[in-house]
């Protein structure tokens, strides 16, 4: 299992936890949310539930509850802690208990947990505060699991994105995001995480782990989808609109849909202490 190097450089880029207005945009269609957002490979599910000491799941940023049902149905016990009450009261509705706030200002009220985890949105937090934090919420030996799904489109149709993209809003961070590999996208995000693991002390060093999957995607299923993503409810509505459209041509010309490679990366470590 490999650990992750440090990058300090990487801590001088922007940091997109500062951008709340972004992070808690998501809200806006949580129905389309849980419907159309990728779910999370079962053997990384069950990886991190065997990882961990017991049950007892914190889900950070649990959003509409996607990875907390997951965890759920692999025995544990989740409460999700959420910033959006848009989110919080959608995930309630499916039957999982929601603490309102952002993780850095959660208190966890003197309960202990023996996992931490964060699906999609540990970018989110401060990744210092919020490894201390999690710190705090975790009994000795209690796991902090951070992930992301790394969606990887066949190279001519991420270059076709790419175009639809600099086409409609060259300006925006979706533009760029088709030019380069999944994996080179998101390991900023990685090298944060575990940078913030160690700077906030209390846990061993950080693990990289990863799974790799497939999904099959019909036109109108991405389509449905690409709205979730980070950014796009603030397109002015003709400019998503003239998105959508390209992006349909695109996926048109592949035959009407395609296999989407995901990798799964998790960023992890065990908090220390004496039990």
């Amino acid at each position: 299992m490999p650990t992750i190097p440090s990058a300090g450089a990487c801590r001088a880029e922007p940091q997109p936890h500062r951008h709340r207005q972004v992070a808690e945009s998501f809200g806006a269609d949580p129905e389309r949310y849980d419907r159309a957002r990728p779910r999370y490979p079962q053997a990384m599910v069950e990886r991190i539930v065997a990882a961990s000491p017991g049950p007892d799941v914190v889900d950070v940023g649990c959003g509409t509850g996607i990875a907390a049902r997951q965890f759920e149905a692999a025995g544990c016990r989740v409460l999700g802690v959420e910033p959006d009450e848009r989110m919080a009261q959608w995930a309630r509705r499916r039957g999982l208990e929601v603490d309102v706030a952002t993780f850095e200002t959660w208190d966890p009220a003197g309960r202990a947990f023996d996992a931490v985890v964060s699906g999609q949105s540990w970018h989110w937090v401060d990744p210092v505060a919020g490894t201390a934090k999690a710190a705090q919420a975790l009994r000795p030996g209690g796991r902090l699991a951070v992930f992301w799904n790394v969606d990887q489109p066949p190279p001519e149709l991420a270059h076709a994105f790419a175009e639809v993209y600099h086409r409609a809003i060259p300006d925006s961070l979706a533009a760029g995001r088709w030019k380069t590999t999944g994996s080179d996208a998101y390991s900023m995000l990685c090298t944060r995480a575990a940078d913030g693991i160690r700077q906030a002390g209390a846990f061993t060093d950080p693990q990289q782990w990863q799974f790799d999957w497939q999904r099959s995607y019909a036109r109108d299923e991405w389509l449905d989808q690409l709205p979730t993503q980070g950014g796009h409810n603030q397109f002015p509505p003709a400019t998503l609109e003239q998105v959508l459209a390209g992006i349909g041509a695109a996926i048109d010309t592949m035959g009407g849909g395609f296999t989407m490679r995901y990798t799964t990366m998790v960023v992890t470590a065990a908090r220390t202490g004496a039990a």
